[in-house]
């Protein structure tokens, strides 16, 4: 298609994208205290007094308006990536989509996979190793503003890094790389492990660790799976001399 039509379909893409997210923002809006009850009950598991603060003025009612466009955004994974596989589909060969469609299977499994693991092992982990530091005079009593600034940033950091076995088999699908020479990087993929956790997750070991330790088995995990995807080495012509 000429530029001007895919500048077009591009827009119809993001536009099906918005109308999507603001669906279920709207049909999630009336119980955005419940959302709000649901996604704290791990933080207020481990605070000491069972109760969070309000420092900010609009925080009672912006925090759970703003949680629940971000249960919406995440909710509406399926139909971000439908619509950038939609995008990118036209332009892909038969056997090409043939393989791309268990991989857009596999990375809203892999983002929602992320997301629970962070919500069941790492937010009680976390929360249980902070709520027993005892500082004498100064209770732990989390704001509601920081406590969703800081499990947004969780969630998006494991939402994300749970898609290393599809970001391995793209690599390897589209020739940039074997699976050998990613095999050999494994102390290097390592280390990266520890320093994405380090850059992505808030500075405390706990979560650093429980975000590296995934990912490295995720890429071993891709690895396996990139040696199906990857590309065969054509065969040399044979030359018959009469």
């Amino acid at each position: 298609m000429p530029l001007v039509e895919h500048l077009i379909e591009l827009r119809s893409r993001l536009v099906k994208i918005a109308a999507g997210v603001v669906g279920l923002f709207a049909v999630l809006l009336p119980f955005n205290q419940t959302i709000f009850e649901l996604v704290s009950k791990p933080l207020l598991a481990a605070v000491p007094t069972g109760q969070m603060i309000i420092t900010g003025a609009a925080a009672p009612l912006l925090v759970p308006f703003k949680l629940t466009f971000l249960v919406s955004l995440f909710l509406a994974m399926p139909i971000v990536l439908y619509q950038v596989w939609a995008f990118v589909a036209p332009g892909l060969y038969r056997k090409e989509k043939r393989f791309a469609l268990p991989l857009l299977a596999s990375s809203i499994i892999l983002f929602y996979m992320g997301v629970a693991f962070a919500y069941y092992v790492v937010f009680p982990l976390i929360f249980g190793f902070f709520g027993s530091i005892d500082i004498e005079g100064a209770p732990w009593t989390p704001d509601i503003g920081s406590y969703l600034d800081f499990i947004t940033s969780i969630v998006l950091a494991f939402g994300v890094a749970f898609e290393v076995p599809i970001a391995t088999v793209l690599v390897v699908w589209a020739g940039f790389t074997t699976p050998a020479a990613l095999g050999k990087a494994r102390p290097y993929v390592f280390l990266g492990c520890f320093v994405v956790g380090m850059l992505l997750t808030p500075p405390d070991v706990i979560s650093q660790t429980l975000l590296a330790i995934p990912v490295y088995l995720l890429y071993e995990g891709g690895l396996i799976m990139s040696r199906l995807f990857a590309r065969k080495p054509e065969e040399p012509e044979t030359v018959t001399v009469e």
